[in-house]
């Protein structure tokens, strides 16, 4: 019986994001690891592989599909209200202990991980994503930037039949990646995991690859909004996340940042669940940075306000949320605040039909 890794090897084509080097040897341009790969050996994300000489990449498969709220993702700038058509690979380049999507994205390191793929090709996923009226196709569930070269090929098609196309990524990019992905995506949700580098090789990464990565999203033009699992112990001292959300609003003020609640999942099993008072603390210190949007998520109801969109300028609340559901909805269609006409970053669309206008009953 073939193994999961022999059944990947032989869902590949090969890497366009690769540089030959000498030897026969290549050098992986998808993520901020940048291996440099022997022939017959793998990068560490585990699926992208040296066969003599040519560097091989994942192709025509997924192991999870589903249809969500845009709000899952999250993105809360972002047409609320409407569906996103959600495919993730196999694989990762980090191993977070506390990863909440551990199934697909350690199956290649954990036995435990099973998530058998499913043959797919991108007509079949646009096909899906059209039929289920989804206005997004997003590659999430695992670590997207290592099959970067199969997003682009289903993102191509998605654009064609007019849909927005989404990256829910650690963000450990490299400047290459990110330039090849543009013509083709355009939302970039990235997982600010701390702000500590020491904490990042933890994780099996680097923290300044993916700082790097934000600035360079940012200038590109993506729509980009960020998330930050709040670990007890981990990266909720208020030294660090000042320097995180500081980074952010230096950046760009824009940028909505997410933080979240972590639950004990996979292998960490140490740290307290989080509490409300840590994440008010949190949004607090993002707004103190000069960050205009932040979010809590993760406890829906437990926090008045903490998943509403207010008006920078004004402080009216133009969105009202619970969970992932969208209640009220009061963003002009030009996305302006109706109030004081302060122009709301993001990108907006008309009123769902599911929401009710701001003061509705």
């Amino acid at each position: 019986m073939a193994t999961l890794s022999q059944i990947l090897d032989n869902h590949v084509r090969p890497a366009e994001l690769a540089e030959p080097l000498a030897g026969e040897r290549v050098r992986c341009l998808a993520c901020g690891h940048r291996c440099r790969i022997a022939v017959g050996r793998r990068g560490v994300c585990q699926v992208r592989f040296n066969q003599e000489g040519t560097l091989l990449a994942p192709w025509g498969y997924v192991a999870s599909l589903h249809v969500d709220p845009i709000e899952k993702k999250p993105f809360y700038h972002v047409a609320p209200g409407s569906q996103a058509l959600s495919f993730g690979m196999l694989g990762c380049d980090l191993h977070c202990g506390f990863c909440q999507n551990w199934i697909t994205s350690q199956a290649l390191r954990d036995s435990r991980a099973v998530a058998p793929p499913m043959d797919v090709s991108p007509e079949r996923l646009v096909g899906l994503a059209v039929h289920d009226a989804a206005a997004f196709v997003v590659s999430t569930y695992n670590e997207p930037l290592i099959s970067a070269e199969w997003a682009a090929a289903v993102f191509r098609l998605a654009k064609q039949a007019g849909l927005g196309t989404g990256f829910v990524s650690s963000g450990n990019a490299t400047p290459e990646v990110l330039e090849y992905l543009r013509p083709q995506l355009d939302l970039f949700k990235v997982d600010l995991k701390c702000f500590s580098d020491a904490s990042y090789r933890r994780l099996g990464g680097r923290l300044q690859p993916v700082l790097d990565s934000i600035r360079r999203i940012h200038e590109l033009g993506y729509w980009m909004e960020v998330v930050t699992l709040v670990i007890p112990g981990f990266n909720d001292s208020t030294k660090e996340l000042t320097a995180l959300a500081g980074f952010l609003a230096e950046v760009s003020p824009d940028i909505p940042w997410h933080v979240t609640a972590y639950h004990r999942d996979y292998k960490w099993d140490g740290p307290p669940e989080t509490p409300v008072h840590t994440l008010q603390n949190a949004a607090e210190i993002g707004r103190k940075m000069g960050l205009r949007y932040v979010y809590a998520g993760n406890l829906p109801g437990r926090w008045d306000e903490a998943e509403n969109t207010r008006c920078h300028g004004c402080g009216e609340t133009l969105v009202r949320r619970r969970g992932f559901r969208l209640l009220e909805y009061g963003i002009s269609p030009d996305g302006t605040c109706p109030h004081c006409s302060s122009r709301i970053p993001g990108r907006w669309a008309l009123p769902p039909a599911n929401a009710l206008p701001l003061g509705g009953s």
